[in-house]
């Protein structure tokens, strides 16, 4: 009997077909004894002979069914018995997450967030029980219609501590648009930071409603990967903040050692705000949002300040602080005082995101409000800025005096000067022949 004419396996009578994925097909159940819906993925019999992927198949189980938490679709049962093995995991009611991206477009910025934070915390859990998923992306999140998101599908999951992988070396496995390029060239080699490449291209379509790196094949998407050839996400969605964007850049950065090292720290580069536990105070002391911060000046004296979030990123944003990266902070008085790198409401001031090859305008920013709290007085650091490397620039004169254009801008007026002198040309031809 074939899988299409099954009526049940092992304890389960079999519903409807509700998905088709790459290791067999997935059905609503109902167990016989319990009544309980289930989800069953059963692996076609021409599969089920290839000894590679029936481990891997059990492999997924096995590693399902060690994650209990709430945003990871739980594993219940496993039997390959017979000629068709199947996995009988929690039926998830909704839809995927590329379903619902297909259905509505792309999605705002603070739903997106709640979602692919979801998704972190689950992933998170995962890696710490040394498990790499390898194929994140839109359809294998789903998506409950309270907006619960569960991570599933972990069919190519790689344990990191036991010799049981079933990659081979050189051999990429993935999805091309979503994963990172060193797994292109070796998947058996992935490791945390492939899954955190992977959320961050989720997030970019989330976002932006495109796949990241269009392309036409795999080798296609691997050289714009690696090149990151990526439109920024900004210039898709231009009301998208500035904080988001540097998040999915520095994900999927090319170069896996620029990327942040934990879901945990990608979420906080995303919202801001740091997960680690604030240090114990007196209760009857009201809670302040202040900062204290330790800098040199250019004699070498060091000075402690201290202010609010906002003050204190105006204040590095304007160098008032010299180099942002010599500076520490901390939230008490008595330290301990870290990089700013370790903070995620200044780590955006000074990590990059991947350089991308696209050019991207920059974005003005707003002015300094008289009325926003500012950075305690203390002795300015003197600085001398040195000049950023830039286009060569070409002057022309005018009325108003001399002005310097970048040559984009001047071959630009050339441009519009040719397009008007040919107008003109054909108007005088015309209304002397014509």
């Amino acid at each position: 009997m074939g899988i299409d004419t099954a009526k049940s396996v092992g304890n389960y009578d079999l519903l409807e077909k509700v998905a088709e994925g790459g290791m067999g097909a997935i059905y609503r159940g109902r167990h016989r004894e319990s009544g309980s819906i289930v989800a069953i993925k059963i692996m076609p019999p021409h599969m089920a002979q290839n000894p590679v992927l029936l481990k891997r198949f059990e492999q997924e189980f096995r590693a399902a069914s060690r994650l209990d938490h709430p945003n990871i679709v739980r594993a219940l049962d496993y039997s390959d018995n017979g000629n068709m093995p199947y996995l009988v995991m929690e039926f998830v009611e909704g839809e995927s997450l590329g379903q619902k991206l297909e259905r509505q477009g792309r999605m705002s910025e603070s739903e997106a967030i709640r979602i692919i934070a979801q998704v972190a915390q689950g992933l998170h859990r995962a890696h710490k029980q040394n498990l790499i998923h390898r194929d994140v992306k839109p359809d294998n999140i789903l998506v409950t219609p309270d907006g619960i998101a569960k991570l599933a599908d972990l069919g190519l999951v790689k344990e990191t501590e036991t010799d049981l992988n079933l990659t081979k070396t050189g051999r990429g496995l993935g999805t091309p648009h979503f994963m990172a390029p060193e797994q292109f060239r070796n998947a058996k080699n992935a490791d945390i930071r492939c899954d955190i490449y992977s959320l961050g291209a989720t997030l970019y379509q989330m976002v932006t409603g495109e796949l990241p790196f269009r392309s036409t094949g795999p080798l296609d998407a691997w050289m714009k990967k690696i090149q990151n050839d990526l439109t920024p996400p900004r210039q898709l969605v231009p009301d998208l903040s500035e904080r988001v964007e540097w998040a999915i850049r520095r994900a999927m950065s090319a170069d896996p050692e620029k990327r942040p090292t934990s879901c945990r720290e990608f979420v906080e580069d995303l919202t801001g705000h740091s997960t680690r536990r604030l240090p114990t105070v007196d209760s009857s002391t009201p809670q302040q949002d202040l900062w204290y911060l330790v800098y040199k000046d250019e004699l070498g004296t060091s000075h402690t300040v201290k202010g609010t979030v906002s003050a204190v990123r105006r204040s590095l944003k304007d160098g008032l602080l010299g180099d942002a990266s010599n500076v520490r902070a901390a939230r008490t008085k008595a330290g301990p005082f870290e990089a700013l790198r370790g903070h995620a409401e200044f780590r955006d001031l000074v990590v990059e995101a991947a350089p991308l090859s696209v050019p991207k305008a920059p974005s003005p920013r707003p002015a300094s409000s008289p009325s926003d709290d500012t950075v305690a007085t203390y002795p300015r650091v003197k600085q001398s800025t040195p000049a950023k490397p830039g286009l060569p620039v070409v002057s022309f004169q005018s009325k108003t005096g001399e002005h310097d254009l970048a040559p984009s801008t001047a071959m630009e007026l050339m441009k519009w000067g040719f397009l008007i002198a040919l107008f003109l040309l054909t108007a005088i031809i015309a209304f002397f022949f014509f």
